[in-house]
């Protein structure tokens, strides 16, 4: 059964894109703990992000490290944080979260909410960027 990210990939659940290629595709996360948290996926399914081989794990940083550059530049902050958990979801992904200091990598802590035009305006100003 495809889990809910390869579903995004497909098209079949609608998301705030932000950047793919042949192999990664970037979305903004819809409950986010910053504004921009932007995910960062293999199009690959894989549940945990070290059994992805060397290669493909260091291309997906590559191309999320273009992702951050242009998060960084979209939305005020100090730094683009870099989050794994990886047991939310069972598909390897990566958090870039907008950070002005380190608690604000806390997923804890209450979320942001944003109306869908709001999604959009960050949505665009990131994808500008690229």
């Amino acid at each position: 059964m495809a889990t809910i990210f390869s579903r995004i990939v497909k098209g079949e659940i609608p998301c705030y894109k932000i950047a793919e290629d042949e192999r990664f595709f970037a979305f903004m996360d819809i409950n986010p703990v910053a504004v921009g948290h932007t995910l960062v996926i293999p199009k690959r399914e894989d549940d945990y992000i070290f059994n992805l081989g060397d290669e493909e794990l260091g291309a997906m940083m590559v191309f999320a490290k273009k992702v951050a550059k242009a998060l960084e530049k979209a939305v005020p902050c100090k730094r683009i944080g870099v989050a794994v958990i990886g047991l939310e979801v069972p598909h390897a992904h990566i958090h870039l979260i907008p950070i002005r200091q380190e608690s604000d990598m806390d997923f804890k802590k209450e979320h942001v909410h944003m109306t869908e035009d709001e999604f959009r305006e960050v949505q665009q100003r990131i994808v500008e960027n690229l």
